[in-house]
């Protein structure tokens, strides 16, 4: 067995149509670790997941999760690993109770187990008072915390979590992110994508960043944060359609240090600099010279935003893309999991990873 909860080297998935959805990627996480996979709409997150998971075989490269080929022992894979899919795959005419035990089924909990499993799960994630309850009376973070709990039934030792946030009010979201790292504190590897880069700097150890199907960055959210280089100097101006002057204002030789980037914003510009906080002034002075008001100012460390800017050339969105909503639906019309799929992907399997749902 390996130290690795997931090893995958050089993997591509080309579907049928020639899309190429991931090329060439490596991840290597730690078991125990509280991964983050992030990527603008598009890059291949999705696809990825559902590789890891054994609902996609790769065109090219290898796969092992929890010590397992997922290409040649995909049964083990799914018996060790939890899915909780972007789209809740409770059902809403079943209570909370009836939901976990048609879960203890499908991954073959032992009888005997499920009472006490079923009853653990329900307070991990307040539940309890409702256990009895349709779920489709539940509101949307109730029934996100149902789902994790029913792909937690089995102890997995390894649980994926694509985009489980995604639509929730902060304090959902909030209560969720408690109950993840509640798991992972006691032992759980943790694999999530999302959209929320607040929510992958507050939870995740390391991050891999990809785009257009190739991983472009990879670190810890603060070593990520350091590579953008020194600090953001926001401007906010009276007249935000003077935002292309003060950007070229900005951009003068000798104001800031070599390697500065300016950007336009919608209320002004922000200096990426070592010395935006030093010479910052020289700038506001620079900007009153050249006859632009300015209305506001600030100095910030960067984000994980900002980092995602500069590695992406794009900002987050939390919307799906059309193609990876498209594996998404495919996956939600499935109603088992078989042992085919195609090498180049074009049978896009879904359900849950432990058994027929």
């Amino acid at each position: 067995m390996t130290d690795y909860a997931i090893e995958a080297r050089d993997v591509a998935v080309t579907y049928a149509d020639g899309t190429e959805a991931v090329r060439g990627v490596d991840l290597l996480v730690d078991e125990g670790e509280f991964f983050g996979f992030l990527g603008p709409n598009g890059a291949g997150k999705t696809t990825m997941i559902k590789t890891l998971v054994t609902l996609l075989r790769p065109t090219a490269g290898s796969v092992e999760v929890n010590g397992f080929d997922a290409i040649a022992d995909p049964h083990s894979v799914r018996a060790t690993v939890g899915y909780m899919a972007q789209e809740t795959s409770i059902d809403p005419e079943l209570t909370a109770r009836e939901n976990l035990r048609f879960a203890c089924d499908a991954y073959g909990v032992a009888k005997a187990d499920r009472n006490d499993r079923i009853d653990e799960l329900l307070e991990l994630v307040e539940l309890t008072d409702v256990a009895g309850k349709v779920a489709d009376d539940f509101s949307g973070g109730m029934k996100k915390r149902l789902d994790a709990a029913t792909a937690l039934v089995h102890r997995p030792q390894l649980v994926f979590l694509d985009e489980p946030t995604t639509g929730l009010d902060p304090a959902a979201r909030n209560r969720l992110w408690e109950y993840f790292r509640r798991i992972n504190d006691e032992g759980t590897t943790v694999f999530l994508t999302t959209q929320y880069l607040e929510e992958a700097d507050q939870l995740c150890d390391r991050l891999s960043v990809i785009q257009r199907g190739q991983v472009v960055a990879e670190g810890a959210p603060a070593e990520l944060k350091r590579r953008v280089g020194g600090e953001i100097l926001g401007v906010e101006l009276a007249n935000p359609d003077a935002s292309e002057r003060a950007a070229t204002v900005a951009r003068d030789e000798g104001l800031f240090a070599e390697g500065a980037a300016v950007e336009e914003i919608e209320s002004g510009i922000e200096v990426t600099a070592r010395d935006a906080r030093t010479r910052g002034t020289d700038l506001l002075v620079a900007l009153r010279d050249a006859g632009i008001d300015v209305v506001g100012f600030d100095v910030r460390a960067p984000t994980l935003d900002d980092v995602f800017l500069a590695v992406t050339d794009e900002r987050p969105d939390a919307s799906e893309s059309a193609e990876e909503a498209s594996t998404a639906a495919d996956a939600t019309r499935s109603e088992s999991i078989s042992d085919g799929g195609t090498v180049d992907g074009d049978e896009r399997e879904g359900g849950r990873t432990g058994g027929e749902r």
